[in-house]
């Protein structure tokens, strides 16, 4: 056994490396969970960075295509359905102002009519 242990002394080639390289495994693995730690940490600050650059582009993007936000577009939507049914009560108001018209109206034109109805019958027989 303590061929072996030479082995792997010389295989390290840094002689106490390789005595701790049995250790080493664990400390090795320490010092890549630590290594991959920091480097998780970078990237996490990386993506922050990403983002809001971004963030930055889409804003400048969004002022040079002049593109309404969507609390702007919601706003001129509600002002077009008031707008719609204030129509559409207009519509309705008009419709039986009409009726009313229509209904109160024929009264007096049909005795103008009646009037008018022999004579142009007795014009259309004359002719």
């Amino acid at each position: 056994m303590s061929g072996s242990s030479g082995t792997s002394g010389t295989g390290g080639g840094e002689g106490g490396g390789g005595g701790g390289h049995r250790r080493g495994p664990g400390g090795l693995f320490d010092d890549l969970a630590g290594v991959a730690g920091g480097a998780f940490s970078v990237i996490a600050g990386l993506r922050q960075e990403v983002e809001s650059m971004a963030r930055a582009q889409a804003d400048a993007m969004v002022q040079r295509l002049d593109l309404v936000r969507r609390e702007e577009l919601d706003a001129a939507l509600e002002v077009a359905r008031r707008a719609r049914e204030a129509a559409e009560a207009l519509e309705a108001r008009v419709a039986a102002l009409e009726a009313r018209l229509a209904a109160a109206a024929p009264a007096p034109e049909r005795g103008s009519p009646a009037v008018e109805t022999p004579g142009a019958g007795g014009a259309d027989s004359a002719a």
